[in-house]
């Protein structure tokens, strides 16, 4: 019998968005299983010649009976399959998939994503979360963050020891599909993008309230933003779009010619595992303003590639944005460069995969029949 490999994922987005080139790799190992919800990503993930198990669940739901019975399925699954090594995505099934691989003895590596709301605080749920954290990371043989300051949060709580971690660069970024592009040679009126999940969260009231006043102070740019509602800002699009300087795509599912034509990303998010828009931009050669932050901060060398603003601060992202207005087209490009040197030497995918399979240790795992 080869040696198999379960993924346990909440959805098909993360893992046919940035987690193919890494699923390929590990099936030079062996045959690899993946339990996921089946959304629209499905096929996707399907022709990556994996076997795929159905396994509902809710994403941001805290029903302690689905949780339960979400449990009792991960432990069922790795009872049938007794894989060599399990591989858990997202909270859910860290939490979940991680204390049902602990509990039945298999091998296994957690990957924490980002830390989401439930740790911004210190109240009854930040605690409720870094107990379960702490039960099911308890025996994992590495557990991977996409920044050093989310793998620090955990050390700290006490959740696992510094040894057992991994920080990555984020999942990387695909060089070849985010190729370097010609920096856009009109700059009478700057383009700014944004795309994103459209809520509070990822910095768009600030964004929204620094264009606002750069417009009526009369400078010449313009917002695009990408992405669906997560929460109801259609007031304020409705009205700055009838102000002329938003123009709103709604969800986009190729962002590549927008990203082309921009001038400048902006993400002023509030917390992030590891933004891998900063990393698509870059990439393509557009400068980045964006919070500095753990998540964000890395793929910006400041003033180099690119500008950082602090965290729920409109006043500091319209100072990062006016700077930006100031600079002349041959900045702005050479800045675009930068964020591409920057991508290739540190956040490049092959590399970033490369060391997740050798952080995995996969080459020591028995290929030995059962």
């Amino acid at each position: 019998m080869s040696r198999k490999i379960l993924i346990l994922a909440n959805s098909g987005d993360g893992l046919s968005l940035f987690r193919m080139e890494l699923i390929a790799e590990l099936k030079k190992y062996g045959e690899v299983y993946i339990a996921m919800p089946f959304d629209s990503r499905v096929e996707e993930v399907r022709a990556s010649g994996c076997e795929l198990i159905e396994t509902p669940m809710e994403r941001r739901g805290m029903n302690p009976l689905k949780d339960i019975g979400l449990y009792r399925t991960y432990k069922k699954l790795i009872r049938r399959l007794r894989p060599d090594l399990v591989i858990t995505y997202t909270i859910k099934c860290n939490v979940y998939g991680g204390y049902a691989a602990r509990r039945c003895g298999a091998a296994y590596a957690v990957n924490v994503t980002g830390l989401g709301t439930a740790f911004q605080g210190s109240g009854l749920l930040t605690k409720l979360v870094t107990f379960m954290n702490r039960a099911a990371l308890k025996k994992a043989k590495v557990v991977f963050f996409e920044n050093v300051g989310n793998r620090d949060v955990f050390v700290d709580l006490g959740i696992v020891e510094k040894e057992r971690t991994h920080p990555l660069h984020g999942a990387g970024v695909n060089l070849d599909r985010y190729p370097l592009t010609e920096y856009p040679a009109d700059t009478d009126t700057t383009r700014f993008l944004f795309t994103g999940r459209v809520m509070k969260e990822k910095g768009i009231g600030e964004l929204f309230s620094a264009m606002s006043r750069l417009h009526g102070e009369g400078y010449a740019c313009e917002l695009h933003v990408l992405g669906g509602y997560e929460e109801d800002y259609k007031v304020d699009i409705d009205r700055y779009t009838a102000e002329g300087w938003l123009h709103y795509h709604g969800y986009v599912p190729d962002v590549r010619p927008y990203i082309a034509s921009s001038h400048c990303f902006v993400l002023p998010s509030y917390h992030e595992g590891m933004a891998n828009v900063n990393l698509e931009c870059a990439s393509m050669g557009r400068p980045v303003i964006t919070t500095r932050i753990h998540g964000c901060m890395e793929a910006v060398a400041e003033g180099e590639s690119g500008l950082l603003c602090g965290k729920e601060d409109a006043d500091s992202l319209y100072n990062a944005m006016k700077t930006f207005l100031s600079l002349p087209r041959e900045t702005r490009a050479a800045m675009g460069q930068a964020g591409r040197a920057r991508m290739e030497d540190v956040f490049d995918k092959k590399k970033v995969v490369g060391e997740t399979v050798q952080a995995l240790g996969l080459e020591d795992l028995s290929t030995e029949e059962r």
